[in-house]
C-alpha cells in the first residue's frame, strides 16, 4: 500500500494532536506535531529574550535552533526536544500558550518551520496536524480534515490539561486566550489557519477522541480503496 500524507487542520483544543497521533500509531505512520515545533521556537525566543519585531535577532535565533522528535520507549509518547534538550511538558505551559500565536505569525519563522516539516514528510507516511498543513505545507496531501468545536468546550479541555499538569488556571483565561489566538491565527498575512477547499470539516464538540480518529480512518479507508480499484482499471 502507497503511503500517504494525512493533514489535520483546525482550531486549538479541538483534539487534533490526540488524534494524529492515534491515527499515525494506527497506520504506522510517522507523527509530527507542527504547533510543537513554534512552541520550541517560542521557548527559545523567551529564554533568550528574542524580540518579534527584531528581524536581524530572529534570523540570528533560526540559525541556532534545531527543534527534533523522539519517541519515549515509557511514555509512549513523541517528545519534543529542543537543542537536544527535552521540551515537551515546558512548551505545554500557559507563558509559552499566550506567546506562540505572535511567534508563529513571524514570517522567518514561518518559512523556516514549512521547510523543516516538508523535509520530514518528504518520503511520506506521516501524520500531520497544525494550522496550514492542507493549506501553505503539504498542498497535495491526501487526506485533509479541518477540526474545529465551540470555544467553551475547547477551553474546557484546554483546562482540564493543564490540571492533569497541576497548573491552575481560570476557564474565562483560558477562554480570552483562544480568543485572541483564534485571531491571531486567521488574520495573519502569512499562511493563515483556514480550512482547505478539499478538507472535510469535523465539529468535535460533542465527539469523543475514538470517533474523531475513526473519522479520518475512515477516510484513509475510502481513499486507499479508491486509488487501488482506479489504479487496477
Amino acid at each position: 500500500m502507497k503511503k500517504i500524507v494525512i493533514a489535520i487542520d483546525g482550531h486549538s483544543s479541538c483534539g487534533k494532536s490526540t488524534t494524529a497521533k492515534l491515527v499515525a500509531k494506527e497506520l504506522g505512520y510517522a507523527y509530527i506535531d507542527t504547533g510543537a515545533m513554534y512552541r520550541a521556537v517560542t521557548l527559545y525566543f523567551l529564554n533568550h529574550f528574542i524580540d518579534v519585531n527584531d528581524d536581524h535577532g530572529i534570523k540570528l535565533a533560526l540559525e541556532n535552533i534545531e527543534v527534533t522528535f523522539k519517541h519515549n520507549p515509557k511514555t509512549g509518547r513523541n517528545e519534543t526536544f529542543l537543542n537536544g534538550l527535552n521540551v515537551e511538558d515546558e512548551i505545554r505551559k500557559m507563558y509559552v500558550t499566550e506567546k506562540v500565536s505572535e511567534v508563529s505569525v513571524i514570517p522567518a519563522v514561518r518559512h523556516a518551520m514549512v521547510k523543516e516539516q516538508q523535509r520530514m514528510g518528504r518520503k511520506r507516511g506521516v501524520v500531520m496536524d497544525g494550522r496550514d498543513i492542507g493549506t501553505t505545507v503539504f498542498p497535495d496531501a491526501e487526506i485533509k480534515v479541518f477540526m474545529t468545536a465551540d470555544t467553551y468546550t475547547r477551553a474546557k479541555r484546554r483546562q482540564q490539561e493543564l490540571l492533569a499538569k497541576k497548573e491552575m488556571v481560570d476557564l474565562d483565561d483560558i477562554i480570552e486566550n483562544l480568543k485572541k489566538r483564534d485571531h491571531i491565527d486567521s488574520t495573519r498575512a502569512e499562511s493563515p489557519l483556514r480550512q482547505a477547499p478539499d478538507a472535510e470539516l469535523l465539529d468535535t464538540s460533542f465527539m469523543t477522541i475514538d470517533e474523531q480518529v475513526d473519522f479520518v480512518l475512515d477516510r484513509v479507508a475510502t481513499k486507499v480503496l479508491s486509488r487501488e480499484f482506479s489504479e487496477q482499471e
